[in-house]
């Protein structure tokens, strides 16, 4: 079981790391909310990054925010810095959970993991890199569970809309559940949207890079899942989607890549039957499918060259049509987005036998919340925390490096993101 509790070398429920961050901010103010849901009441708490003064802003902003000018007094800083390990270590040897804000984590990620591994914290991220995600889990698993250390990636937008929606998906199911596809279709107010390029750096490194990924799943030599029911058929690249009435392609992050790793552990450690997936996301009318095909040879041209990178981190504005920047979003941007993922499943009920004929049944459910980037993201992070703090029982029985499915599916996790404004729902 999950080691949980605070004592007088490890005062904090949860420390978050890179706090002065875009996305860090907001987990700040998400925390602040939720102390009163921490243990007996009462989550003890801390922000950490390199500048004391912009933690200090920080907790200032969220003072004002929420109301809460306690939080200028009460709230202990640390300072760490990725570049330092000793620091790193200082760190997480204070915490039970670090919450690690500081992105892209293919630069940042791996020596905030392996001083979290080596001093006894748990770990939660909000990486949307498949790259890293798995690299982690080839290379601190076996010792993350000798230390009793739970690492949790993709806590975010990615992937624990898509993760925790298909369990749900399933665990509504009358019967086998054999394959779902997944539509993302996002909405904003009349200010538009964006989103900071903190995730768009991610994806030019991602891409450029993506060949690597490849060598790196092979050292898992893993066996092929088994496939139940018929096999999945892949969408083309651009199609328009009856199930959303407008066009879409697949979904470019790291929700299918989380989705099959959950799968599998489900299947390997309990005997599940594995669930197919296919993840897709709504662009809208053709007037964004010239745009998208315009900016998307775009980028796929530059990436492959240095200097093409350096133009793309640079100016993500102009290569993105104003999606990504520097800025990020308004808060009143934020306030007026939301987003929906409609899950399509198909399987088999009970009175049918799954290793023949055609799927008898089809479920459709809905995972519908806020803004994605910096409202669902904290919420979902923050829940996933305190999910560990609370239900250390619920976990997985032994340490290591997991997904959001393969660590909160005997959870009340949905429950509680349900309370928080990220709703499941079959329809």
């Amino acid at each position: 079981m999950a080691r949980v509790e605070t004592s007088p070398s490890r005062p904090y429920h949860l420390i978050i790391f890179g706090a002065t961050g875009f996305t860090g901010q907001f987990v700040v103010e998400e925390v602040a909310r939720t102390v009163s849901e921490g243990p007996k009441g009462n989550l003890k708490w801390a922000v950490a990054g390199r500048s004391r003064q912009k933690l200090e802003k920080v907790l200032e902003q969220a003072a004002g925010a929420l109301s809460k000018p306690e939080l200028r007094t009460q709230v202990d800083i640390i300072v760490a810095d990725v570049g330092e390990p000793d620091s790193l270590a200082a760190m997480c040897k204070r915490a039970v959970i670090v919450l690690n804000c500081v992105g892209p984590y293919r630069f940042h990620g791996e020596s905030v993991v392996r001083a979290c591994v080596e001093n006894g914290a748990h770990h939660i991220d909000i990486s949307g890199e498949p790259q890293f995600l798995e690299s982690m889990q080839l290379n601190y698993n076996s010792q993350a569970a000798e230390k009793g250390v739970y690492i949790i990636g993709s806590c975010g937008f990615d992937s624990i809309p898509a993760d925790m929606g298909v369990l749900y998906t399933r665990d509504q199911f009358k019967g086998t559940l054999t394959a779902v596809e997944s539509f993302l279709t996002v909405s904003s107010g009349p200010d538009g949207g964006c989103i900071h390029d903190g995730t768009w750096q991610s994806a030019i490194y991602g891409l450029a890079d993506r060949h690597k990924l490849s060598s790196l799943r092979r050292k898992f030599n893993h066996k092929p899942l088994p496939t139940v029911g018929p096999k999945l058929k892949r969408r083309g690249a651009l199609f328009f989607s009856k199930e959303i009435q407008q066009y879409a392609l697949p979904f470019m992050g790291s929700d299918p890549a989380v989705v099959r790793r959950t799968q599998r552990f489900l299947s390997e450690e309990h005997q599940d039957t594995p669930v197919q997936y296919g993840a897709y996301a709504g662009i809208g009318g053709i007037g964004n499918v010239i745009k998208l095909m315009f900016a998307g040879m775009m980028f796929w041209f530059l990436v492959k060259f240095s200097f093409g990178r350096n133009l793309l981190t640079k100016y993500p504005e102009f290569f993105s049509y104003g999606f990504f920047t520097k800025a990020g979003p308004t808060r009143k941007q934020m306030e007026a987005s939301s987003f929906q993922i409609s899950f399509h499943g198909e399987g088999y009920t009970e009175d049918q036998d799954p290793s023949k004929g055609k799927p008898n049944a089809k479920i459709r459910t809905l995972v519908q919340g806020p803004e994605c980037g910096y409202v669902a993201t904290p919420i979902a992070m923050v829940q996933a925390a305190l999910t560990v703090l609370n239900e250390p029982s619920a976990l997985p029985k032994k340490g290591g490096v997991y997904t959001p499915g393969a660590a909160f599916a005997k959870s009340t996790f949905i429950d509680r993101l349900n309370k928080h404004g990220i709703q499941f729902s079959v329809v």
